[in-house]
């Protein structure tokens, strides 16, 4: 990266298994400069999700020991200046909490706390004091105190949790979001496909709808992000991109198996021993699930971050991209409080111009299907409503804007390669 401009990134995690492997990425890509990472509620609580920073750098770090000449292979591992490591918020801005542990396990990283003692950390090491700065600083505050330190417009805020730390941001520093922050990609909703948290909701999201809605659709006309800054990585764009497991086995780890096989690490370098550990529950819980793979949601979040820096001009009133990435302007609302809705991304349907073709209605084009006799599936409607008026103003829905949302990557294979190759240094 010599000669070249690493982009500036803050790192809003609930570390987290994909989490964690977004943030080996992350370690190990010489076009970003990681200022900081704000830890938020989410897959676990705030306190276990903190814990995995220092696990996931541990395991980096007994791999450099072992294998010096690794060490230029993660340019973020220790650099000149650590970045901040501060505790982010305990729970959403309104309502109870809700975990991922489902998933993630209790500690945020498939359990391994229990099932790989050997992999646990001594917080109160100073053997971490190059990787990183613990501040007793709030998220905001350091949010705030970085973007007030470096050049406008140049910082990109990659959320990847819930958007708590990032909507309090706003409210109390609405003004200097907007004059500083270059680029907010988040890893957030579900547009046209199922929820994975519930059949409508994407878990970050379904973890804070207060957050999201005030961020992307404020009720407030002039609140919420500058939305020409912001970009979308839906559940639509992220499942795509997967881990194989049988690829991991044949390219990372031969001995990769399960929990009932659980990983030894005799044999096998220190980070594939850790990222094997933490992949074996996530491999059942895929597999119940019927794929035997890892999907890689906040992967691409970073992934994203590194090829799509603040620089490139807005084009058309969304962000600009690199080549191969390619947004589209959707319009939705956010359902906060639903007894089986909560989180979900609300379209309009009747007027959402990404749905079919560019400006076309759902039930127009079904019915322009039916007239030339191409099927649009059993459970698709060939009913063209009319709209009925509403007799009360106060409910007429207010003009939404639309927000960037990601719907073309270089490709999961392409993704599969970076990671492969920057994590685990395999080409």
């Amino acid at each position: 990266m010599a000669g070249k401009t690493r982009t500036p990134i803050i790192i809003d995690t609930d570390p987290g298994v994909d989490d964690t492997l977004a943030i080996l990425l992350a370690i190990a890509s010489p076009e970003l400069e990681i200022l900081a990472y704000i830890v938020s509620f989410g897959n676990t609580d705030v306190h276990a999700a903190y814990n995995n920073i220092y696990k996931l750098y541990q395991a980096v770090g007994r791999h450099i020991a072992l294998h010096p000449e690794d060490a230029a292979r993660f340019p973020n591992f220790s650099p000149t200046i650590p970045p901040l490591l501060a505790v982010g918020p305990e729970g959403p801005l309104e309502g109870g909490r809700h975990f991922a542990q489902y998933f993630h396990g209790h500690d945020g990283l498939s359990n391994i706390s229990e099932r790989h003692p050997d992999l646990n950390v001594d917080l109160e090491s100073s053997s971490f004091c190059h990787n990183f700065q613990v501040v007793k600083e709030s998220g905001v505050e350091v949010a705030l105190r970085l973007l007030e330190s470096r050049p406008d417009r140049s910082i990109t805020y990659v959320v990847m949790g819930p958007m708590t730390n990032l909507a309090q941001l706003v409210r109390q520093h609405r003004q200097t979001v907007v004059d500083k922050i270059g680029r907010v990609i988040a890893m957030a909703g579900a547009l046209d496909v199922p929820g994975n948290t519930s059949s409508v909701a994407e878990f970050n999201v379904f973890a804070d709808p207060y957050a999201a809605k005030e961020l992307l659709v404020p009720t407030d006309p002039i609140g919420g992000l500058p939305l020409d800054r912001v970009v979308l990585a839906p559940l639509d764009i992220t499942s795509s991109h997967e881990l194989p497991f049988l690829h991991y086995t044949q390219k990372v780890d031969p001995a990769f198996k399960s929990t009932a096989q659980p990983s030894n690490a005799d044999g096998k370098s220190p980070l594939v021993h850790f990222t094997s550990s933490v992949f074996e529950r996530t491999r059942e819980i895929m597999l119940e699930w019927g794929k035997d793979a890892m999907e890689l949601h906040d992967i691409v979040a970073i992934w994203c971050a590194i090829e799509n820096p603040p620089e490139i001009n807005p084009v058309g009133g969304l962000p600009g991209m690199s080549i191969g990435w390619v947004v589209a302007e959707r319009t939705f609302d956010i359902e906060r409080t639903g007894e089986i809705t909560r989180g979900m991304f609300v379209t309009d349907r009747r007027v959402e111009n990404t749905v079919y073709a560019p400006g076309a209605n759902r039930a127009e084009v079904q019915a322009q299907l039916d007239l030339r006799h191409f099927g649009h599936g059993l459970l698709e409607s060939t009913a063209l409503p009319a709209r009925v008026e509403i007799e009360d103003p106060g409910l007429e829905q207010r003009q939404l804007k639309g927000v960037a949302c990601l719907v073309e990557t270089p490709g999961p294979s392409v993704l599969l390669q970076l990671l492969i190759r920057r994590v685990w240094g395999i080409q």
